[in-house]
């Protein structure tokens, strides 16, 4: 078995994007790789062929190696409903909360299931390439680490450090991770890597030599800030960092679409393929004047419906929602952000802890916005599936990942949910990635508003964009790291 850590001197440092890039330099080598993450903190999540629901980058890492993503690949999610709970999955399936007070104490089991999974992909795969999560100087949770150094004790894993420069103190950030781990943990952290640099690698060669000189961690490369490459995002600090290329769509063709950024947003890489359609610009905001003014408004998924409903009241913007319908300006509600437009939201405590206030989650029944008619019960039983149906004469795929269970009364039906003129609600996630079905919708909605928007002839499907995004950072990996000292590292794997 050979094997592999990928940690980080922090969240949103790169990990994910140099799992996937070495996937698939490894997989066109023709190795056969799996990609896993023993623990998840994410409310970003894909549901498998199989039912199971892992964390949405692993199974972009599975597509990047060329194989099925299964719950093996990411053993334990958790998914924060609140700053002090988290919703707990194992294997793909829910397996209760997890308190903020058990954190560091309360996951051998846990741990055993990741362990357990590791090794099953250990005996069947050529390459485990593993994903940490946060940073390893998290000293605080090293007793019950299970995610990083933890991991890499258990399995001989040596383990590659990635920083993310634009942060800026990167050269801090090594030698302090370094300097923080205990002197038992420190000889795992093999070697380490630079992402997202920008200019002449040149002047930090000076810097690298001293890390290595200070620390014994020979540096793998150096990686430069990728613009076309985007990643199914794990937390909020991802989501929607598309950047502005220019698609060539002149201003008065353009389309605009504002995406409220909830407290506890879920799956917010369903609009990735609203930001990937050319003269469509979308924008992630609690702007109450880009929600009023966008041509589209999307209401994403939430982890905590009653709460973000209430954040939406408090904000105002649940004024900015009704206004807009009352204007005939398009609002869509995907997953928790269509169980807000209905008229009534019963959760007995699935969801909600019964806090209320500001970041509580109200239960009981709360009234909804009253946009679409219908309410939905919330159970301890979560749908996990795979769907499909057409609309307007195209294809539509999505997934479901939810305990509530909507009974829509009247209107339009909808792939996933139905409409009231304008407003649109779908339980259904990813079918935004349906090329036929995203232009259509986009059509009527600049119909409805004006815009001389119109899909752009030859643009590539969603899902050739996607693949074309991973053969890219794949390359940049092949040109700027060292993948044979990568390997080599990975089959000194006890």
């Amino acid at each position: 078995m050979s094997g592999l850590l990928v940690t980080g001197t922090s969240s949103d440092a790169g990990k994910s994007l140099v799992v996937t890039g070495l996937c698939r330099v490894l997989a066109r080598r023709g190795l056969s790789v799996a990609p896993y993450k023993a623990q998840n903190m994410s409310n970003h999540s894909m549901v498998c062929r199989d039912g199971s629901e892992i964390g949405r980058a692993q199974h972009l890492q599975a597509q990047a190696a060329g194989v099925e993503a299964t719950s093996a690949m990411n053993p334990v999610l958790l998914k924060p409903g609140s700053d002090r709970r988290a919703h707990v999955v194992v294997r793909g399936r829910p397996a209760g909360e997890l308190r903020a007070g058990e954190y560091a104490t309360g996951r051998a089991h846990l741990a055993q299931a990741a362990f357990t999974a590791f090794e099953e992909l250990a005996q069947t795969y050529d390459v485990v390439l593993c994903e940490g999560a946060g940073s390893p100087a998290e000293i605080n949770l090293r007793a019950g680490d299970y995610v990083n150094l933890g991991l890499a004790r258990r399995f001989g894993l040596p383990t590659v450090l990635v920083g993310d420069i634009d942060r800026g103190g990167v050269l801090a950030a090594l030698y302090g991770t370094w300097a923080l781990v205990s002197d038992d943990d420190r000889p795992l952290l093999a070697a380490y890597l630079i992402n997202k640099f920008r200019g002449d690698a040149s002047v930090l060669q000076p810097g690298l030599e001293e890390i290595t000189r200070r620390t014994g961690m020979p540096s793998l490369g150096v990686l430069p800030w990728l613009h076309d490459v985007w990643l199914d995002s794990e937390d909020s600090l991802s989501m929607g960092a598309w950047g502005d290329a220019d698609d060539g769509v002149p201003d008065d063709a353009r389309l605009s679409v504002a995406v409220v950024r909830l407290p506890r947003t879920s799956n917010g890489t369903d609009v990735d393929a609203l930001a990937a359609e050319p003269g469509v610009d979308v924008r992630v905001t609690v702007d109450a004047d880009l929600a009023r003014e966008a041509d589209l408004l999307v209401l994403p998924g939430s982890r905590a419906t009653t709460s973000d409903l209430a954040w939406l009241r408090r904000t105002g913007l649940a004024d900015v929602v009704r206004d807009r319908a009352a204007r005939g300006a398009p609002v869509l509600g995907i997953c928790g952000g269509y169980q807000m437009l209905l008229d009534e939201v019963v959760d007995d405590g699935v969801e909600g802890d019964g806090t209320g206030g500001e970041g509580g989650a109200p239960t009981g029944s709360v009234a909804g916005l009253g946009l679409l008619h219908g309410r939905v019960v919330f159970f301890e039983d979560k749908v996990l599936a795979r769907p499909t149906g057409r609309w307007r004469g195209h294809d539509v795929e999505g997934y479901e990942i939810h305990h509530g269970v909507v009974t829509p009364e009247g209107g339009e039906d909808f792939p996933g949910g139905h409409a009231v003129g304008p407003v649109i609600g779908t339980i259904w996630h990813g079918t935004l990635e349906c090329d036929g079905f995203r232009r259509e919708l986009l059509r009527e909605v600049a119909a409805t508003t004006g815009s001389r928007w119109a899909p752009q002839a030859g643009a590539s499907p969603f899902a050739a964009r996607r693949e074309q995004m991973i053969d890219v950072l794949a390359d940049a990996v092949e040109t700027h790291v060292d993948v044979d000292a990568v390997l080599a590292l990975a089959q000194e794997t006890r």
